[in-house]
């Protein structure tokens, strides 16, 4: 069988070669590939070697390249599977996270207790707008004229209350950003 042609053995044998693979692989154009580079094999060690049962090795051939085909396939998949698992569970993660966020007990006691006593240390008047600002959602024009003031002058009481607060809230900044 030294001196057959390809195209030879391409007509005898590239059918059943594809039908073989394909119906482990369930691809045609990866069927296609094996059975075509299967073929160019078999033809190679056919012009270089004495093959009593092309058929066999041929059967040989496409079995290896299927099987590494398989295997690499279920490598894929289970990396695929492993990546979608961690998505899973990061995303199981957060959405319990934020179930469990509860913005009333991010108010903890220590926190109320601070802000109590610092707006009970700010003057009379510093305090009352920044409680109509910040508590009641008033307007500085609404709070200017219910207390017959310049909204500058609003705004400064405003920005001075921020500021004392920041300074006694410093380590609940990032959680009170929400709620002031």
């Amino acid at each position: 069988m030294n001196n057959i042609s390809f195209s030879g053995l391409y007509t005898e044998y590239y059918k059943r070669s594809f039908l073989f693979v394909k119906s482990y692989v369930r691809d045609d154009r990866v069927a296609e590939d094996i059975a075509s580079e299967a073929l160019i094999q078999l033809w190679e060690t056919l012009k270089t070697e004495t093959v009593n049962t092309p058929l066999a090795l041929l059967t040989t051939i496409l079995k290896n390249r299927a099987l590494n085909y398989l295997k690499h396939q279920a490598i894929e998949w289970e990396a695929m599977e492993n990546i979608s698992d961690k998505q899973m569970r990061d995303t199981s993660y957060r959405i319990a996270t934020l179930q469990a966020c509860n913005p009333e007990e991010m108010f903890s006691s220590e926190i109320t207790r601070i802000l109590e006593d610092t707006l009970a240390s700010l003057p009379e008047q510093t305090r009352q707008i920044f409680i109509m600002s910040r508590y009641e959602q008033m307007s500085v024009k609404e709070i200017a004229e219910t207390l017959h003031l310049a909204p500058k002058s609003v705004e400064y009481h405003i920005t001075k209350s921020l500021k004392v607060l920041r300074v006694a809230l410093k380590d609940y900044l990032p959680l009170l950003i929400w709620f002031l």
